[in-house]
């Protein structure tokens, strides 16, 4: 049942979306190891860790033992101290030489995803890339792994040449490489201890939900890439309704069924297994122990908790309504439902005759299948990625690379299949989209975050990522920042599940949108177990466990929507109306 701790090689990385169990699963892996008389080291490079509550003991960023582990050292790495750190040492030698202006603008650029993910795994690499390290244990376990783009970029040997500190181009993951380069030995030894299956198992985990296998699926394919073939897939939290007579239990099994007989291609010739659905939080030694056992769970005793103060999804279009035209944006990591609330917000809106345009990522077909019969007032567009992302790659390989060498072309090449290119790609799209609000309304289930906001808010920024040499910026262009920052034309949502890394997700979104002087309207907490009273006492301990998550997004919203588990997908025109209207229990 617990096959990928079989032969364990000496690292264990255990990689996935938020949410789908991967720090249980890596702390249980890892006191499993040390209960077997092994040596173990536990290490977290997630921002939004809770390690130190799941093992209940106060870690360090420095490795020391774990509370009733013998054999047992953990470590918390920080990766957004991390990147400060880096920061600050990119940074430091300038000051004193460049305006204040363009200090400002450096520590923006280096304020992205990519230079999170990079400054973390350069933490990480000299555990796994030192051989004296690697020698003090006998097994390494790292919850959170790089993605494939990463061990793409830092496998090129360009990367370690005088080109990236040649490099003028702008691009936004060369400038955080820059400070590694004398780290270039140590990342070679980690990549190669990476590439060998006897030295190195990536388990990744999902839940059985589409969302999260796709992305499982993404990834898969992204490490293969690379020659990491040492992959295992763990599918966590699988329910088994059982006897219960609760339609809610009955529902979640059959979805947990029809997403297992639909596994994506490129996960089915992976080695797996699957975790059984146990509720509540997994707290303590003990609790992760009997995690991988198969001895039945004791269930507790509950007492119900009060919802916090919230309102429905109708209630909040309401208001929009109200306050006019302008542009309505739903923002969160992927498969928090945030394309289905857009099109259920732009449905309740259109129906009472007011025209609206929405603008989607999601394929049509979905959006459309979404949707259910047209709408004489509603206008539905598509900003496809992968294609702005092809242009956009095109225009600066043919402007920003033709005076490059193989080499510093293949980089530059590498550095745009980040996810900051596609962002910046899908830019200017989203910019004219949102000026059409001026007359109507706009929703928008993409945008920019923040730091791409306050990236192309200096005009050295935008000419670099958006104009690669165009000429002079549209009006669309140099108007998007005010109107997203004017709360009158634009209501941002935040739209997360009420879970400990999808709130805390939400929660840095949040923050990385007042750096920009954009502050959402409202948190919509969708697909809520606690807002639908289950009379399965397995759902109703897991019910509880939200409630911990909806105070804290309640305190951190201006205004809190929730919407409740419900039994039928919300697709098609009845669909969207019921999650409109859904009433908590």
């Amino acid at each position: 049942m617990n096959e990928w701790l079989d032969q364990a090689p000496p690292i264990l990385l255990f990689t996935g979306k938020g949410g789908v169990g991967k720090t249980s699963l890596a702390c249980a892996s890892a006191i499993a190891l040390a209960d077997q008389s092994k040596k173990v080291l536990l290490v977290s490079t997630d921002p939004a860790s809770n390690l130190d509550e799941v093992l209940q003991t106060t870690l360090a960023s420095e490795a020391g033992p774990v509370t009733d582990v013998p054999g047992l050292s953990a470590l918390n790495i920080d990766p957004l101290v991390a990147a400060a750190r880096y920061r600050e040492r990119m940074v430091a030698p300038l000051r004193g030489i460049l305006p204040d202006e363009s200090l400002r603008n450096i520590e923006e650029q280096l304020s992205g995803a990519c230079t999170v993910e990079i400054a973390s795994f350069n933490e990480f690499t000299s555990l796994i890339g030192d051989p004296q390290q690697l020698a003090q244990y006998d097994h390494v376990v790292l919850d959170t792994a790089p993605t494939g783009h990463t061990l793409r970029l830092l496998s090129l040997p360009a990367a370690w040449n005088d080109f990236i500190l040649e490099n003028q181009t702008g691009s936004s993951c060369l400038g955080p490489l820059s400070g590694l380069k004398e780290q270039r030995k140590v990342y070679e030894q980690a990549l190669k201890a990476l590439q060998d299956p006897t030295m190195t198992r990536v388990v990744i985990v999902s839940r059985p939900e589409t969302s999260s296998l796709r992305e499982a699926a993404r990834a898969t394919t992204e490490l293969q890439a690379e020659n990491i073939s040492g992959l295992f897939l763990v599918i966590n939290g699988v329910f088994k309704a059982g006897d219960s007579t609760d339609p809610l239990a009955q529902a979640w099994e059959n979805k947990a069924s029809l997403c297992l007989e639909a596994l994506p291609e490129s996960l089915k010739s992976l080695s797996h297994c699957t975790r059984p659905f146990r509720p509540g939080g997994l707290i303590g030694p003990e609790a992760l122990r009997a995690f991988l056992s198969d001895s039945p769970q004791e269930l507790p005793n509950i007492s119900p908790q009060a919802l916090p103060e919230h309102s429905t999804l109708q209630s909040l279009v309401d208001q929009f309504i109200a306050q006019g035209p302008g542009v309505i944006m739903t923002m969160g990591k992927g498969g928090v439902g945030k394309t289905t609330v857009a099109a259920a917000i732009a449905r309740a809106i259109a129906q009472q005759g007011h025209p609206v345009h929405l603008s989607t990522t999601d394929p049509a077909a979905h959006i459309a299948e979404a949707l259910g019969e047209g709408l004489p007032t509603l206008e539905v567009s598509r900003i496809d990625p992968q294609e702005e992302t092809r242009k956009h790659i095109e225009e600066v390989m043919d402007k920003a690379g033709k005076d490059l060498d193989e080499a510093g072309r293949e980089l530059l090449l590498e550095e745009l299949r980040s996810p900051c290119t596609e962002e910046v790609a899908v830019f200017q799209a989203f910019a004219r989209t949102v000026a059409k609000g001026d007359d109507q309304f706009v929703v928008l289930d993409t945008a920019p975050t923040g730091h791409t906001l306050l990236l192309l808010d200096a005009s050295e920024a935008y000419h670099r990522e958006v104009l690669r040499g165009k000429g002079e910026l549209p009006a669309y262009v140099t108007d998007l920042l005010p109107k997203l920052r004017n709360p009158a034309f634009t209501r941002v949502l935040l739209v997360t599940l009420p879970e400990a890394t999808p709130v805390h997700e939400a929660q840095r979104l949040q923050e990385d949108l007042g750096r920009a002087e954009i502050h959402p309207a409202g948190w919509v907490l969708n697909q809520s177990l606690a807002g639908s009273a289950p009379s399965d006492h397995r759902l109703q301990i897991q019910a509880q466990r939200e409630i911990t998550y909806l105070n804290e997004a309640s305190d951190l919203a201006k205004q809190l929507v929730i919407i409740p588990w419900l039994i039928q997908e919300p697709a098609g025109a009845n669909g969207l109306d019921a999650l409109l209207t859904a009433q908590t229990h």
